[in-house]
């Protein structure tokens, strides 16, 4: 999978994991931070998008740092996905 289509790939799971229905894909930027104030994402948010890394891309975040560091932006998501999911 190419990273364009991974991007949006992820801005879909996100809407969905998230319960996010009134936005649609291209409503997120992929540099946009996911925790600021444009999509307003909170702690529980990103427990729900570290499980939707570990269910969609068989990657297991345990470190809570590493998922700060992670859990950035779509791009920041994608790159890390490419690099390291066993399901792509």
């Amino acid at each position: 999978m190419d990273k364009e289509t991974l991007k949006i790939e992820i801005k879909e799971k996100i809407i969905q994991y998230l319960n996010l229905m009134d936005l649609k894909p291209e409503d997120i930027k992929d540099d946009e931070p996911l925790f600021g104030p444009e999509l307003g994402l909170d702690s529980i948010d990103s427990i729900e998008l570290v499980v939707l890394l570990e269910r969609e891309y068989g990657i297991k975040i345990n470190n809570p740092s590493d998922g700060r560091k992670i859990l950035v932006d779509v791009n920041v998501m994608a790159d890390y996905i490419l690099a390291n999911s066993s399901k792509i």
